[in-house]
């Protein structure tokens, strides 16, 4: 995010919050965790990798062949392998080991739905589960490193299907219940899956919705598609076509409940998974078993503190990479009990998940910042009486940036004002959390995801690949290989070089850095913060300005709720300032008003010149505001106005609330 100016505007934040004595003298994880990565990071992280249990030791922690560019200007692929030689089975790490050792009647899952039927889940009764649908996958033909995509809720059928894969090797693919026919086809056809596995329908927003329809019209006519599995959830009446169709209670619950579980390669693949079409074609990101699970078991340990008695919540959808490694893989390996919940945290009404955290004694609360905006929205200073959060002990936020006035906001409504808030950075990519605070270490800041955890070396750097200084912005790198990382996009090395190595392949004594696409800063304590996308960029005469920054400013307002903004064509400065703001309950936001506190936080040239009021903001299933699509909503309500054929939006359906478009439109329309 460098430029040509020499000036750069910044939100300054100034609250600090250090870990609390009694929180840092319980904690998994001490500072001495720093030093001893830094001192060996391959030994640190075998030590992490020895928490799980392998069948066959390693014999090489790490095989990292960089980008090579040849005589002939060639850039080769880079590869990494991690635990080489080393075999284990994924499901048996987080299910069987704690069932032989003795915790089986430990609740793994309580399983909520939409209207209200609820389910407790042992850690024996997973096995069983698990067992029988590995048996069913077997007598339908899926052998190791076949690929089945999933398009389901979230249901126990859904964890019970990944793990299941896990356990025979067979690559899973989770696609989102509310994704599109052509988003579900485009999945299946790039994997070549041999299996699909769907439901009748699924319960959301307080009624029943028939998804097997969508499923078939995905699944027409592909050779290599052999069955659809589909657990019935609603009842609905579906179409059925023999043959291919199969019902879960007559292959699953029928399957016998004895598996043995074998070992497998650590590279083997374990999942493949998408990231959003926002940008182009999605990719598919491959994670393998090994290097991933080490990760994932390890971070969620150490930057959520895991303990035994801990009632984990994540609140993201099972298809997002967030769900795969805080909700799956992560939690499950260290042997937790966790909370799923199929339906929207408006259903049938905005405290749901107030009285879920009461119900089920709630200790970690994982959530994304639009939610916390939402609930900031919903309830204003305090949080509607008669719901007990005290035992909440921990709170958590991923999806992207969160904004200082809605951390603090949460800390104080859902932590007590004395909780830790664990703000993590990562991505589909890597895998598990790669910037995040350990809570009984870390000194927080509200908006920033602190440091780098131990074993990851990430960077701000200048477009030749040098650390920039405090409070200056760059990009946003890896410089060093890690066990969580994707090893490739399916069928498409190639892309995989380009979109993350090409950048700085050469650079750093590992021979290239890992690009992240995000912009960021650090300040000068060290702590990182994420300013967006690379290309959520305003330029205003001159001024490269972050959108999160802009809308930090604007939530601080009392007026506002949520912000997202982009930049517009402008005659004059080039770009200008686009703000689509969403009321926060406590006045209409006024618009000078507005402009002038922005100037105040940050500087005149970040004001925005237009400000428009809309009821919602569009979203991805992970939180990210779509800043682009409301770009193009603009341009198409200039285009209108100008007498123009407005440019197609194109696909929407990666939206969670395809519903705003239309929305944001006409507040465009009547501004």
């Amino acid at each position: 995010m460098t430029g040509d100016s020499t000036e750069e505007l910044r939100l300054v934040e100034t609250r600090a919050y250090p870990a609390p004595s009694a929180f840092a003298a319980q904690a998994n994880v001490s500072q001495g965790a720093y030093a001893d990565a830094a001192a060996d990071p391959i030994a640190f992280w075998e030590d992490a990798a020895r928490r799980l249990d392998w069948q066959t030791p390693w014999h090489t922690a790490l095989d990292w062949r960089p980008p090579v560019r040849s005589a002939e200007g060639d850039l080769s692929i880079p590869v990494a392998r991690w635990f080489d030689g080393g075999t284990l089975n994924v499901a048996a790490n987080c299910v069987d080991r704690h069932v032989e050792a003795g915790r089986g009647e430990k609740v793994a899952l309580y399983f909520e739905g939409e209207p209200g039927d609820r389910t407790a889940v042992t850690y024996a009764d997973l096995r069983r589960r698990v067992s029988q649908a590995a048996n069913a996958l077997i007598a339908l033909g899926i052998q190791p490193g076949d690929r089945v995509v999933v398009y389901l809720p979230v249901l126990v059928e859904t964890v019970v299907i990944a793990l299941a894969c896990a356990r025979i090797g067979a690559v899973h693919s989770l696609v989102f219940g509310g994704f599109s026919a052509e988003a579900v086809r485009f999945r299946l056809e790039d994997t070549g899956a041999k299996l699909l596995v769907t439901s009748d329908g699924q319960f959301r927003r307080g009624g029943a919705v028939e998804v097997k329809s969508a499923a078939d019209i995905a699944a027409a006519g592909l050779p290599a598609l052999e069955h659809v599995l589909v657990v019935r959830r609603t009842g609905s009446d579906v179409p059925w076509t023999p043959g291919r169709d199969v019902w879960w209670h007559d292959v699953v619950d029928t399957a016998s409940p004895v598996h043995e579980a074998t070992p497998f390669d650590a590279e083997h693949p374990l999942f493949i998974i998408y990231t959003s079409g926002t940008t182009g074609k999605p990719k598919g990101l491959v994670h393998t078993s090994g290097g991933y699970l080490a990760h994932a078991s390890w971070a969620h340990w150490a930057h959520f503190d895991a303990k035994p008695d801990d009632v984990h919540w994540c609140t993201a959808d099972l298809a997002w990479v967030t769900a795969h490694t805080y909700e799956i893989y992560g939690p499950l390996s260290n042997g937790l009990t966790q909370v799923i919940y199929e339906g929207t945290p408006d259903a049938p009404h905005r405290e749901r998940h107030l009285e879920i955290i009461k119900r089920y004694g709630v200790t970690v609360y994982y959530t994304a910042p639009t939610l916390i905006r939402t609930f900031m929205t919903w309830f204003g200073d305090d949080l509607p009486e008669g719901h007990d959060l005290s035992s909440i002990r921990l709170l958590g936020t991923v999806g992207e940036a969160i904004n200082p006035a809605a951390w603090a906001w949460f800390r104080r409504a859902f932590g007590r004002d004395e909780v830790p808030v664990v703000d993590t950075w990562w991505q589909s990519e890597t895998g598990a959390a790669m910037i995040a605070p350990l809570p009984g270490v870390t000194t927080l800041k509200p908006g920033s995801a602190s440091v780098p955890l131990p074993g990851i070396d990430a960077a701000v750097v200048d477009p030749d690949g040098r650390e920039v200084e405090p409070g200056r912005s760059g990009a946003l790198v890896v410089r060093r290989p890690w066990p969580g990382m994707a090893r490739t996009v399916w069928g498409d090395p190639q892309r995989y070089r380009d979109s993350y190595w090409s950048t700085y392949a050469g650079h750093g004594e590992h021979g290239g850095y890992y690009v992240a696409g995000d912009g960021a800063t650090r300040d000068a304590d060290g702590h990182i913060w994420i300013l967006g996308r690379l290309d959520d960029v305003v330029n205003v005469s001159g001024h490269r300005l972050s959108t999160i920054e802009i809308e930090s400013a604007l939530v601080a307002h009392a007026s506002v709720g949520e912000a997202g903004t982009t930049g517009v064509v402008d005659p004059i400065t080039g770009h200008a300032v686009a703000a689509f703001v969403v009321p926060s309950g406590a006045g209409q936001p006024d618009a000078a008003a507005l402009r002038a506190h922005v100037a105040r936080e940050i500087g005149p040239v970040a004001k925005p010149r237009h400000v428009v009021v809309v009821p919602d903001l569009p979203k991805t299933r992970s939180g990210k505001i779509l800043r682009r699509l409301l770009a193009q909503l603009w341009e198409a309500e200039q285009d209108r106005r100008a007498g123009r054929e407005p440019a197609p939006l194109g696909d929407t359906t990666s939206l969670q609330n395809p519903d705003a478009v239309d929305r944001i439109a006409a507040a465009l329309a009547a501004a």
